[in-house]
């Protein structure tokens, strides 16, 4: 890469390490822009002084030549910029009043200590605006030496080499003024294209880092309730939050093993991966929380944050959309798999567990209730508990209880939600719009059960077991 560079780009980034702050690098850069000018305008002024003037000595420019790039070679073998700048400084200081003294005065030298200004304005540039103020009280105690000696050595005959005409004098007096202020002009505009061409890059990775900060708290998002991952934030604080009434959803895919039996890992994968990013939807769209995915169970909480007040309705109503979008849904269910979900509503305790690859989980009866209400569920329908029943009767139309028997809990009378009550919708929730129509929501929402739209109240119940 660095070979592609023009030789300038390269001259000019010499020095310069990837470690230096985006100021050092403008700092050297601007040094090494200005002992380039400052060196070509001092063989330009001799040549044309040469031409118009008379021979002045060619010594102080060259040796000022050999000390800048001495100087220079020093510093690219050594790395001290600080030492660098330094002496190139005093170089730009100090060469013009020397020049100027060797020739005469003010007048017969034309002004040739003007080009001393560039060590204060470059200590600006290249050191700082602080430590700048004491090469400008050098350049001014310097100018007011001349000053002095111009005054008392006025009447004293300048070298006869060195006799210049009125006219030469005044012409070198605009070119010395002229070739200051354009290399002043020149620094000033290179430093303030380089700090806008750093500020562009600043700007750029300040883009890029907020890009990758946004997707790490989404990552965190996805992984953690926003509450609980704005805690983990703040500190290495337990989490671990007791709630008196939360409502918990399980879904499991029935015969799940043996379907995945004749696919290829890839196909099982793709096949879950479908289903689940479309419950996610679901979840996302009723504002209720994933917890996670254990193999082919899915798992989902509502009542964890005070996002909504009907948040047991929203859990009923997407635990029926799940069941319609696998019964109705051949793209996403191309194998014709069902679902048995349980709903458990009660108290638990929800945390994060451990400090590397955490998950929010959640524990309790109510989990565990929930768990073996969907092991013991009907394909295709959904179960709920009884609490969860006398909170969700008034809206929600139910077959005739069950009772079945659950591991480590005994007889458990459990009941089969068909769907909501038609005319009954929860103002501004999801399904409102759906109980438009014929039928109503009930109506679609047995269909999904399949069972018949009237007639609910006189179903027969089914015997518990798995399919």
């Amino acid at each position: 890469m660095g070979g592609d560079q023009p030789f300038l780009d390269r001259l000019r980034n010499a020095g310069i390490s990837p470690d230096d702050s985006e100021e050092l690098r403008l700092q050297k850069s601007l040094l090494f822009f200005a002992t380039g000018l400052i060196s070509l305008a001092s063989m330009v002024w001799l040549l044309i002084y040469w031409q118009l003037g008379p021979r002045f000595s060619s010594n102080l420019p060259f040796g000022l030549q050999l000390l800048l790039v001495g100087n220079l070679l020093v510093y690219l073998k050594t790395l001290n910029f600080n030492a660098f700048r330094v002496l190139q400084l005093s170089l730009f200081l100090f060469t013009p009043f020397v020049a100027q003294w060797s020739i005469g005065s003010f007048i017969t030298a034309s002004g040739i200590s003007i080009w001393a200004l560039l060590a204060p304005v470059g200590a600006v540039l290249f050191i700082g605006p602080r430590q700048s103020g004491a090469w400008f009280f050098a350049y001014f105690f310097l100018t007011i030496l001349s000053g002095a000696f111009d005054f008392y050595l006025a009447d004293a005959p300048p070298p006869s080499q060195y006799t210049v005409s009125p006219q030469t004098a005044a012409f070198f007096f605009a070119l010395n003024f002229a070739a200051v202020s354009t290399i002043v002009y020149l620094l000033l505009r290179y430093s303030d294209k380089e700090k806008h061409a750093a500020q562009e890059r600043l700007r750029e990775a300040h883009r890029l880092l907020q890009v990758e900060q946004d997707r790490s708290e989404r990552l965190l998002l996805n992984i953690l309730p926003g509450p609980v991952a704005e805690r983990l934030k703040q500190g290495n604080q337990t989490i671990a939050d007791g709630f008196a009434e939360v409502s918990v959803m399980f879904a499991d895919i029935v015969n799940f093993t043996r379907v995945a039996e004749g696919l290829t890992p890839q196909q099982v994968f793709a096949m879950l991966n479908r289903i689940f990013s479309c419950f996610d939807e679901l979840a996302e769209k009723y504002g209720l929380e994933k917890i996670k995915t254990i193999g082919d169970a899915y798992m989902v909480a509502a009542g964890l944050d005070d996002a909504r007040r009907d948040h047991l309705e929203a859990l009923a109503d997407m635990a029926l959309e799940m069941c319609a979008m696998l019964r109705d849904n051949s793209e996403v269910n191309e194998r014709n798999l069902e679902l048995r979900i349980g709903i458990g509503t009660g108290p638990v305790v929800a945390g994060v567990v451990g400090k590397k690859k955490f998950i929010y989980d959640l524990w309790g009866d109510t989990v565990n209730i929930a768990s073996r209400i969907t092991t013991e569920g009907v394909p295709g329908m959904v179960q709920v508990d009884e609490r969860s029943y006398r909170r969700l009767r008034d809206r929600f139309d139910f077959l005739e209880p069950q009772t079945i028997h659950l591991k480590g809990k005994g007889n458990m009378v459990v009941h089969r939600l068909i769907g909501r009550r038609a005319g009954r919708p929860t103002p501004g929730s999801p399904t409102e719009s759906s109980d438009q129509g014929t039928g109503g929501v009930a109506g679609s929402a047995s269909m999904a059960s399949g069972l018949p739209a009237s007639g609910l109240s006189n179903a027969s119940p089914q015997t518990p077991g798995r399919a």
